[in-house]
């Protein structure tokens, strides 16, 4: 049976159908649900998810996965607070030196996929654990961060105010941030050599490089790219706190992976987007938010429902996967 659309696009359109679910149930339910305030809340408080989980997008599209994320976000969180608050470093030369760190390690973690062959799994497996440790060797608790820089520049000077509802609303440099990574990913991904090769991987790597595509080589850039991304995520979250914390973001892996799944991107590589992954990040976010409104209900309801979600995303997965199978079986017997 021919589907009427490309089978690659519903899992993008059923992301879409449910985004659109979510926020119609909130804004028929709960007053004041549907306002400009909690759209920039919903942005300003999933901006580092919402580009950690870009850095998973590449990684998973490829057919990998990275599961240092959350610990390279607070280790880069830490690592600012230290240096401008006790090492005296300015912001700005503190996130340079943050966000190469980053896509150093994650370089090395791409290399050792490379070079020893093992599963992603394993090799940021480790990852997760050795820089969660280094994390709490930098400091072992939170640190505040008061530069006037960081306070004045990065979070006020650069913020723009909109005259949008009833008292207008502010758009930190973190949502900025935000969607400047969708934007640029998008664009790598749609209209540059390293993105079709990243697809390319996912679909068949063995494929790829008889084709004479640079597989390791993209594998490595690949991975340092998640750690690049997986910093600026550190770097956002110490703007939105204003502090670095050797603790944060446990769990913030998992929940990356999630907004990529539910965006509609294959586990096993080679389908998906990283507009799926945005409208994802923005599932979560609108399920957290719905928690706020009902007020009587756990946190713990949001990871229950995305659970949900994950499971009926990979099912739809399947589903198609089993149905574009029986259409090359149907096809090949009808051949002569």
């Amino acid at each position: 049976m021919k589907l009427p659309i490309d089978r690659r696009d519903i899992p993008l359109l059923a992301t879409a159908a449910v985004l659109v679910a979510v926020y119609a149930f909130g804004a028929l339910r709960y007053d004041n649900f549907a306002s400009w305030a909690v759209a920039r809340n919903l942005l300003v408080d999933n901006a580092f998810l919402g580009i950690a989980a870009v850095g998973a997008t590449f990684v998973i599209l490829s057919g990998g996965i990275d599961l240092s994320v959350g610990s390279v976000m607070a280790f880069t969180s830490i690592l600012l607070a230290v240096l401008i608050e006790e090492v005296g470093l300015h912001p700005l030369a503190a996130i340079g030196i943050a966000l190469a760190v980053g896509a150093f390690f994650g370089s090395v973690q791409g290399m050792m996929i490379r070079l020893f062959r093992l599963p992603p799994f394993l090799i940021t497996l480790a990852g997760l654990f050795f820089m969660r440790g280094m994390a709490f060797v930098i400091h072992p608790q939170s640190v505040g961060v008061n530069h006037a820089f960081v306070a004045t520049t990065l979070n006020h000077t650069l913020t723009l105010q909109l005259d949008l509802g009833r008292r207008g609303i502010t758009i930190p440099v973190t949502v900025w941030i935000l969607l400047a990574t969708f934007l640029v990913a998008w664009f790598v991904l749609r209209h540059t050599r390293f993105g079709r090769t990243v697809y390319a991987i996912g679909d068949d790597a063995h494929a790829a490089a008889l084709m004479g595509l640079p597989v390791a080589r993209t594998t490595v850039r690949i991975y340092a790219l998640s750690g690049f991304l997986s910093a600026l995520a550190g770097v956002v979250f110490m703007l939105y706190k204003q502090s670095g914390d050797p603790a944060a973001a446990r769990g913030l892996e998992l929940d990356a992976i999630a907004a990529v799944v539910i965006g509609g991107t294959l586990l096993t590589g080679g389908i998906g987007s990283v507009v799926g992954t945005f409208l994802g990040v923005l599932i979560l976010g609108l399920i957290q938010t719905l928690i706020v409104f009902q007020g009587n209900l756990s946190s713990w309801w949001t990871s229950i429902v995305a659970g949900t979600l994950v499971l009926l995303f990979l099912a739809l997965q399947r589903a198609l996967d089993a149905l574009a199978g029986s259409a090359l079986r149907t096809s090949e017997s009808a051949s002569p």
